[in-house]
């Protein structure tokens, strides 16, 4: 066996001399980099391993710091551990569920048997400084699963042991901070003293968990008003009392008991009982012009779909429009920083002709509307007329929809905008949150390999531009809608995994987004299939998966 091992440092395209049985921590130490940030994690093969990481064999190693995707998750879930032993150590027997992203934070509920106040925040987040002052160790323990399950039963973590009975893995871990023990979805960090920077404040009727920025750790994210974004979260957990899932633990535990059926009812039946109640609210204003916007794979167009049909049923004629065929020709469009196409910028579009032909519209004024040839670049006119009347109403679906500058010339009263995300679902356990954009995310791997030919690699990789088009186009607006409607449902994965496993198992190893897909094939496996076929025609999720009774 050799003494000594070589490792090749992806960062500086050096080699590391290693002794066998070292850590990362060691190999970072020898390797020479001078990163802005120390590391927080690394890529060993492309696999995103914890700074505890022992060498055994030759391997690649790409150190990550905060300033990536992985490192800031790394931290976060470093700061719920603290958070979760700081309420441990301070309010024995409650419940603390760090829920989902909300004005740049994480909002948790803490359960403590009485409402929270400003005192008992300052009292958590003092003895959080503690821990971390006090240069702790995290430790990091494998062990057979039911030894697992049988010690979190002892502590009384009854979601963990949910997620874990629900598991057919022999082995699991667990991490250990003082007399604190935590499962989490991913690595930590090795020691309390790494935390440098957070923020905990009283917020509504919980808690909001500050991290810092991505693109500069040494400053916290800038709070931003999500009063709407709050009210979808507290909606959807009614939804869930509803359903009595909260977590995967139960959701497994349902699927097992054989009912997914009736889970995927009462699922669809809230969500088209929101956008019934969003129909009634367009009806009752007598809005002219429905504008739809959300991120990538949220399902805007299944909801202006939907939406359509609920309409007509108040008596009004809905027209379904697209921004993308407002696009100025081609060779009009903005260019980027690298000289590449801008599609997702505001000047993308022709919004002064678009705002010339919706006023027409709305004045009764018959107008020919154009359609945008993506492989020609330019825009056509084939005949396709629109007049409107008192029962008709415009439908405009597309990334732009809820920018002030799209529809700047159209009188507001005669505007309804709805702001569409997969916001909120299962979480796996009481401590750890599904995020958001991998739902999406999976969405969009399954679309783009069935309808666009991409695989999941393409997909991954275009990730960091969809994510920075989001931040600057449709996030700042989403709390201007009138309506938000959340297009998660709770049991999807469970129907996606059958369909994205093996289109994530085709991502090489040899890649940097092998990191990425392993993460959500690990993720997915935590959930129990749900069979596809019961899953109604109408659904949003039949946008990505197939089988939709719309066409698009």
């Amino acid at each position: 066996m050799a003494s000594e091992l070589k490792l090749r440092c992806t960062n500086n395209k050096k080699r590391i001399n290693l002794p066998f049985g070292a850590t990362l921590h060691d190999a970072y130490r020898l390797s020479g980099l001078e990163l802005p940030y120390p590391p927080v994690c690394a890529r060993v093969n492309n696999k995103v391993e914890g700074m505890n990481y022992r060498f055994y064999n030759n391997k690649d190693v790409e150190f990550l710091t905060l300033q990536s995707d992985t490192g800031m998750r790394t931290y976060s879930r470093t700061l719920f551990f603290i958070l979760a032993k700081a309420v441990e150590d301070l309010f024995p027997g409650s419940q603390l569920i760090i829920g989902a992203p909300v004005s740049r934070g994480y909002y948790c509920d803490l359960r403590i048997g009485r409402p929270i106040e400003a005192e008992d925040v300052h009292r958590i987040k003092r003895r959080m400084e503690e821990i971390i002052q006090a240069d702790m160790p995290i430790r990091y323990i494998q062990c057979p699963i039911e030894e697992a399950i049988e010690l979190f039963q002892q502590h009384g973590m009854t979601s963990k042991v949910q997620l874990l009975e629900s598991q057919d893995n022999l082995y699991t871990n667990y991490y250990q901070l003082g007399d604190t023990i935590d499962y989490f979805y991913g690595c930590l960090l090795t020691r309390t003293s790494q935390i440098s920077l957070f923020d905990l404040i009283h917020f509504y009727d919980g808690l909001l968990l500050r991290i810092p920025k991505e693109s500069d750790p040494t400053q916290l994210e800038e709070m931003v008003e999500q009063t709407k974004m709050l009210d979808v979260i507290r909606e959807h957990h009614r939804w869930q009392d509803i359903l009595g899932v909260r977590t995967v633990g139960e959701l497994n535990a349902a699927i097992l008991a054989g009912h997914a059926t009736d889970l995927i009812n009462v699922s669809e039946a809230l969500q088209e009982k929101k956008l019934s109640n969003i129909a009634d609210e367009i009806a009752s204003r007598q809005a002219r012009l429905v504008l739809i916007a959300g991120p990538s794979s949220s399902g805007k167009t299944t909801t202006a779909k939907r939406l359509a049909t609920l309409l007509m049923a108040c008596g009004l004629r809905p027209h379904t429009l697209s921004t993308d065929d407002y696009f100025v020709n081609r060779v009009d469009t903005p260019k980027d920083e690298n000289g590449e196409y801008d599609f997702e910028c505001i000047e993308a579009v022709d919004t002064a002709f678009f705002n010339q032909q919706m006023n027409a519209l709305l004045r009764g004024e018959e107008v020919e509307l154009p359609r945008y040839d993506f492989p020609t670049g330019e825009r056509v006119f084939e005949g396709r007329r629109l007049r409107i009347g008192a029962e008709d109403v415009i439908i405009l679906e597309g990334n732009h929809a809820l920018n002030p500058i799209l529809t700047r010339q159209i009188p507001d009263h005669q505007k309804f905008r709805i702001y569409v995300s997969a916001l909120t679902t299962v979480q796996l356990d009481d401590h750890n949150h599904i995020p958001t954009v991998d739902i999406r995310l999976l969405r969009r791997i399954i679309r783009d390999y069935k309808y666009r030919g991409f695989t999941a690699l393409e997909t991954i990789k275009r990730c960091p531009s969809v994510k920075a088009g989001e931040e600057k186009w449709i996030f700042p607006f989403q709390e201007q809608a009138d309506a938000t409607f959340n297009s998660a449902l709770l049991y999807e994965l469970g129907v996606f995994r059958t369909q994205v496993l093996p289109i994530l198992e085709q991502v090489p190893e040899r890649v940097p987004e092998y990191a990425e897909a392993k993460r959500l094939r690990k993720f997915l496996h935590y959930f129990r299939p749900v069979p596809g076929d019961q899953v109604p025609p109408t659904s949003l999720l039949r946008e990505f998966a197939g089988g939709s009774s719309f066409k698009y």
